[in-house]
């Protein structure tokens, strides 16, 4: 059989690059052709020429599938990775924990009832009803106090200081909640 293939493999080399459009990628495929034809050394083959074209046929449309979803993989694998712009730079980074810095000093300045409720609405992701009963108070209540520490954190985020340059605070008690 070996003899065979090396007799077709000038016309197998042809069509291999015909259907794959290049001579390199033919010369690897015939390659791998050469070591199928090798594994069928027990088998006996009437026309061993067409059966090699089929061979490289199936082989050159089997390549083409493969090249086509690792061009769709790493296409859509390209779409979602980040543009070169969107890497933290060093000072996005400080900034951004400083950010992250003010952000816990001003949830930790908050009321108790509202760091409570907040932090159990926002952090433990728990359900308003669950925040209700856990602190013995109700949806409504609750609402109210999520809506003050909303106000809160937006009053203050920019530097927490008011015209008298202390952190503002709205006590819990003010307005019954």
């Amino acid at each position: 059989m070996e003899s065979q293939f090396l007799e077709a493999r000038p016309l197998l080399r042809r069509l291999l690059a015909a259907r794959l459009g290049s001579v390199e990628e033919a010369e690897d495929a015939l390659q791998d052709l050469w070591l199928r034809v090798a594994a069928l050394e027990d088998v006996e083959i009437v026309q061993p020429i067409p059966f090699f074209c089929r061979m490289a046929t199936n082989l050159a449309t089997d390549r083409r599938i493969a090249a086509t979803r690792r061009g769709s993989r790493d296409g859509a694998w390209e779409e979602v990775q980040p543009q070169s712009d969107e890497y933290a730079d060093p000072e996005r980074i400080v900034g951004a924990r400083d950010e992250l810095a003010r952000a816990h000093a001003l949830i930790a300045a908050m009321p108790d009832r509202m760091r409570e409720a907040f932090t159990l609405f926002r952090f433990e992701e728990q359900p308003q009803r669950v925040i209700a009963e856990r602190m013995g108070v109700t949806i409504s209540a609750v609402e109210k106090l999520l809506r003050r520490a909303y106000h809160y954190l937006q009053e203050n985020r920019d530097g927490g200081a008011d015209r008298s340059g202390r952190c503002r605070q709205h006590g819990e008690g003010s307005r019954g909640a």
